[in-house]
């Protein structure tokens, strides 16, 4: 099964009053395993950045400048979704916008009927909240110290770790993901250096010292005065 976890940067809240898409990434994942196959545009919206927007995703006006329009990335852009599911946090937000772009340009728009919400997920499984995505990160000890801002490429590769936290569905090679969004990190303002998380003691072995002697005591053994039948029983 694939699947495309993805996120969105905007000038504001609402297309309807003139606002626009600025930045898109999403992330390839099959049977919820990241493939390591990403697609990340900035999107020049041909008016200006809010400083309030600004300050969340640190996208200004004058890093758009010489940006490809909507209308140039939209055929890789569909390519990359195909007819897949889509999941996205709080997803209304990001299809209404992607549609009113897609819509602009003259191309069917995005039927929500393939879209997974995981903030919807996420208040069902914790209704006392909080549910923002560094909430959820918090939760399930997913190492988001390279958030420093919303970014469309690195909250996916946050997003996909949290989809399947979600879903019960952790998978050991979920190493790609803490990798994958400090890359997308580096790319977007810089490199910066990544603190993963850490026991602050050790566990304790849980190999009795029974166990050790018995493990040294068969590796020892010598064939020619028949130690092994006494180790065998």
């Amino acid at each position: 099964m694939r699947e495309i976890v993805f996120d969105t940067e905007t000038t504001g809240l609402d297309p309807k009053t003139g606002h626009r898409l600025i930045e898109f990434g999403g992330v390839e994942m099959i049977n919820r395993i990241p493939t390591g196959r990403e697609f990340h545009r900035f999107i020049n919206p041909q008016r200006d950045v809010p400083r309030e927007a600004q300050e969340i995703h640190g996208i200004t006006t004058e890093s758009l400048i010489g940006k490809p329009l909507f209308k140039d990335v939209v055929q890789e852009l569909l390519e990359f979704l195909g007819d897949d599911v889509l999941v996205a946090h709080n997803a209304q937000f990001d299809i209404t916008f992607i549609n009113y772009e897609l819509q602009l340009v003259g191309q069917k728009p995005i039927s929500f009927d393939r879209v997974v919400d995981t903030l919807a997920i996420a208040r069902r499984k914790h209704p006392a909240g909080p549910n923002t995505l560094d909430a959820l990160c918090k939760r399930y000890f997913i190492d988001n110290s390279q958030r420093t801002k919303h970014g469309a490429l690195v909250d996916s590769w946050l997003l996909a770790e949290v989809y399947v936290e979600l879903l019960g569905e952790r998978q050991a090679t979920f190493g790609l993901q803490t990798n994958g969004a400090k890359s997308a990190t580096e790319r977007r303002a810089g490199a910066g250096r990544t603190i993963g998380l850490q026991r602050p003691e050790p566990l304790p072995s849980r190999i009795a010292d029974a166990d050790v002697e018995a493990h040294k005591a068969f590796v020892e053994f010598d064939e020619d005065t028949g130690a092994v039948d006494q180790l065998l029983g």
